[in-house]
């Protein structure tokens, strides 16, 4: 399962249904963009620390961006950017999902429900 960034900070703030959600799958993913995230919303040095020890004491594995990944991002964009208004990074996020046949862990189905295909597991807090 790939944990969208909303479920990862629930995790690491100690949610017990998040908690929960991640103890429920033996592989736990992330994806890069995810990684970026959490580490830009850290306030010094030790908090980014801090979330990086946890992502390693949790198991999850960072998946970097391929090609593919940037390929099927830009096609969510340009399909689903202007109406319901895809962002970018969450097209990254769902491409790094649907190119690893992996399920997205979400709290935000509506960053997500235009994308047909898309295996999601909504995480309501």
């Amino acid at each position: 399962m790939l944990f969208d960034t909303d479920v990862l900070i629930w995790f690491h703030r100690g949610n017990a249904g998040a908690a929960a959600l991640a103890s429920s799958v033996a592989q736990r993913f992330i994806s890069v963009v995810t990684l970026l995230e959490v580490l830009q919303g850290a306030k010094n040095r030790r908090e980014q620390d801090d979330i990086k020890d946890f992502l390693e004491t949790f198991n999850f594995q960072v998946l970097p961006l391929t090609e593919n990944i940037g390929s099927r991002a830009v096609v969510y964009v340009e399909e689903y950017g202007l109406s319901p208004g895809l962002h970018a990074l969450d097209a990254l996020i769902a491409a790094t999902a649907a190119e690893q046949g992996l399920t997205l862990a979400t709290a935000n189905r509506r960053h997500f429900a235009c994308l047909t295909g898309l295996r999601l597991k909504i995480y309501v807090p």
